[in-house]
């Protein structure tokens, strides 16, 4: 009979722990306290203060590039949350053969390096003569996060009991009323974790976005990468906390919901 055994219980694994952990996010903690410097130098702490942050919500350029992430996500994700609830519906009446090459086609934007994907979408616009501007990051958007939108439909339409369709097509339901009455509100919570996965996915996606915008489709964390390029100050902090923070909302947002979808599939 073989014991649970708490790693961290081991010789030298808490302090290894440790130390990954203020490798990781000690940076960030210091940007974060740095977001607040009254200097504008900084390397000097002269003081507490905010102007960095009105100075970040006074910038039209940085309200521009905001409005871009916005549209572009909100576009993207809803775009990727219909193909994938499409997908997982049209892929679990499927034999397994077919049903894993196409699960393996949809997987690839996870598993080629984005540098990779970034130069094959700009050759892909370039030779079909579409002009780089909003459009084509949104497709170039919508196919980078698709998989993040399909993966927890799929994982809840998995946990579904297949009597509930079979009890439906017996009182002589229709395919259409069979999905907006039962399939669509049991998929909700994976549609709605999906979705936010996609849409965090495409808010901080910088590669892709880097490649395929035009003029005037400038991103947020393209924009930001122009000014560490251009020269830091306390304003490039004040703006990385905000875009960290709205980051840890939707990141936790979508862990409580695929949290309750786990525990529903449980029950089930």
């Amino acid at each position: 009979m073989t014991s649970e055994r708490n790693l961290l219980s081991s010789p030298g694994n808490a302090w290894i722990a440790t130390l990954a952990l203020l490798f990781l996010y000690l940076p960030i903690a210091t940007l974060v306290v740095l977001s607040f410097n009254q200097n504008d130098l900084m390397t000097i702490w002269s003081g507490f203060s905010i102007k960095w942050y009105l100075a970040v919500f006074d910038n039209t350029s940085i309200l521009r590039a905001a409005k871009n992430s916005l549209i572009v996500a909100s576009v993207a994700t809803a775009l990727a949350a219909v193909a994938a609830t499409a997908a997982a519906l049209g892929l679990v009446r499927t034999d397994a053969v077919h049903r894993g090459a196409v699960e393996g086609v949809l997987s690839l934007p996870l598993l080629v390096p984005e540098i990779v994907t970034a130069v094959a979408l700009l050759m892909l616009f370039v030779l079909s003569g579409m002009p780089l501007g909003l459009l084509s990051v949104i497709l170039a958007h919508t196919v980078f996060c698709l998989p993040f939108a399909y993966y927890p439909i799929r994982a809840r339409l998995a946990g579904l009991d297949p009597a509930l369709i079979e009890a439906a097509s017996d009182l002589y339901a229709a395919p259409w009323q069979r999905f907006v009455r039962i399939e669509l509100p049991l998929l909700m919570p994976g549609i709605v974790a999906g979705a936010l996965l996609a849409f965090i996915s495409s808010l901080g996606d910088f590669v892709i976005t880097y490649f395929v915008a035009g003029p005037g489709s400038t991103t947020l964390p393209v924009y930001i990468f122009g000014m560490i390029r251009t020269g830091i100050t306390p304003e490039v902090n004040a703006l990385s906390t905000v875009f960290l923070l709205v980051s840890i909302v939707f990141i936790t947002l979508a862990f409580l919901v695929l949290r309750r979808v786990n525990e529903s599939a449980r029950r089930q």
